[in-house]
């Protein structure tokens, strides 16, 4: 059973607003850490990041040194990563001191047991580094259950924060995405720096639009997919699809019926960058930013089409940039006529 302390004192927010934040980050407690809660707190805040998640290796130790920066510059949210025999997974949102069972494996058939566990205490689940390269990264079990998938982990891509793991997950994910969305239960992609080391956070970044700046709305945030990732603060994004008088973002749900729609992408940070639409058809469009960086790309799809779209931005090298959940197509709009 979760283990638990009592918890640190709700955080004053800011109001409605897209948030940046890194939700997987380990102090000197965890192995191949070096940092302490302290310097991570500051390097987030020089960073520019709105929050942080700490998210020790299978222990609530340090909980109550970052509960000591109960403030929201940057505001911190506790979790662990859990480290167990057959993949790692974060919970995030967990009350001080409670301590998540780590000591299994695929083949005990109790994952849903303590994801139950963690949803009960408030917290969200996210699979981690799905491919991640080293014994027990790998990640084994079934999305089924998690709340989210951290598709672009940056620990080991220190040099290009865009690795053949991240390409991995990152294509299960995306293969996945259409039945779940046709099924009613689609689990949002983010993703975070992994940091241990010093010049490692934000780098990726999740970027949530959230009612305020808490705990609790920065996971809703996450979990209902209104979030993108961005590979640095540099990157500046925003996504949109609207059909007639209607318009959806990230995240939401556009009612289309079967009225044409435009998807509109803006960037900006990403100079010679190139953007690419996706929808249940795969890559279905691709055009390139201006050597200066801003730019705003449209593309025409309908809910005849696809259930979704999303949108990818990568660099002139082809390692990624930016990328963002799905506005979700619907059909049963007022238009329709079948």
């Amino acid at each position: 059973m979760l283990k638990s302390e009592s918890s640190p004192e709700p955080v004053a927010g800011r109001g409605r607003g897209w948030y940046r934040g890194d939700c997987h980050v380990h102090s000197a407690v965890s192995n191949g850490g070096e940092l302490t809660p302290e310097r991570l707190v500051a390097d987030a805040r020089a960073v520019g990041l709105d929050f942080l998640a700490a998210t020790e290796h299978n222990t609530a130790v340090t909980h109550g040194a970052w509960s000591r920066h109960g403030g929201d510059d940057p505001l911190v949210i506790l979790g662990q990563e859990v480290v167990t025999r057959t993949g790692h997974w974060l919970a995030l949102g967990i009350p001080s001191g409670h301590v998540v069972e780590w000591r299994y494996g695929v083949r005990d058939n109790v994952i849903d047991r303590h994801l139950d566990e963690v949803h009960r205490a408030g917290g969200l689940c996210v699979a981690a580094h799905p491919h991640a390269p080293y014994p027990s990264g790998t990640f084994m079990y079934p999305f089924q259950g998690f709340d989210a998938v951290e598709v672009w982990n940056g620990q080991w891509s220190s040099d290009v924060p865009w690795q053949a793991d991240n390409e991995a997950a990152l294509a299960e994910w995306g293969r996945t995405l259409a039945a779940d969305i046709h099924q009613g239960r689609w689990r949002p992609a983010i993703g975070n720096s992994d940091t241990h080391l010093k010049d490692q956070m934000g780098v990726p970044h999740t970027v949530v639009l959230a009612e305020d700046l808490s705990p609790d709305e920065i996971l809703a945030g996450i979990r209902a997919g209104r979030t993108w990732i961005a590979g640095s603060l540099a990157v500046e994004l925003s996504f949109t699809v609207s059909a007639g008088d209607r318009s959806a973002g990230i995240g939401e749900r556009l009612e289309a019926g079967d009225e044409p729609a435009v998807a509109r992408a803006e960037v900006s940070g990403v100079p010679s960058g190139t953007v690419s639409f996706h929808t249940e058809r795969g890559r279905v469009h691709r055009t390139s930013l201006t050597r200066s960086g801003p730019g705003a790309v449209e593309w025409h799809v309908g809910a005849a089409d696809s259930a979704f779209v999303r949108i990818e931005v990568r660099h002139r090298e082809g390692h990624m940039a930016a990328l963002t959940n799905p506005i979700i197509l619907d059909r049963a709009g007022p238009h329709r006529t079948d």
